[in-house]
């Protein structure tokens, strides 16, 4: 599979530092004075500063959750979903929706959180029991 490409808005280049290399682990790629890339988790993941972005948050009901429409994530296998769910609770990071499962049971069934970066910008992180069931309906 090949990787996407994914470019976001954020408010400064030392606070996305932070959240993404230190927080998350991802390694830093290309920067310069007012764009950095980071490796997300296999995908290539480019903020830009621009601080007039629009922050507007509309939801929807997802499963009994107000997931925001616009967000982003990736899938990760089912242990490592759970290890980073309990390290970024016990570094105290606040969880938009905090982690469960959602969908018991069923075709789609997956565990979920979101958490925001400091610009904003809403990520999501899942993993699915049965991982061949991802686009399953």
């Amino acid at each position: 599979m090949q990787p996407f490409h994914l470019a976001l808005p954020i408010d400064d280049l030392e606070s996305s530092r932070s959240f993404y290399a230190g927080l998350l682990g991802c390694p830093v790629g290309r920067e310069s004075e007012l764009w950095i890339d980071f490796d997300f988790f296999g995908h290539q993941l480019s903020l830009h500063v621009a601080k007039a972005a629009a922050r507007q948050v509309q939801t929807n009901p997802v499963d009994g959750d107000d997931v925001p429409v616009r967000h982003f994530g990736v899938v990760l296998e089912w242990q490592a979903w759970g290890a980073l769910s309990e390290r970024l609770a016990r570094a105290g990071v606040p969880f938009r929706i905090q982690p469960h499962v959602r969908f018991q049971g069923e075709v789609g069934e997956q565990a979920t959180f979101f958490i925001t970066d400091p610009s904003g910008n809403d990520l999501e992180f899942k993993a699915f029991r049965d991982p061949a069931r991802l686009f399953a309906r």
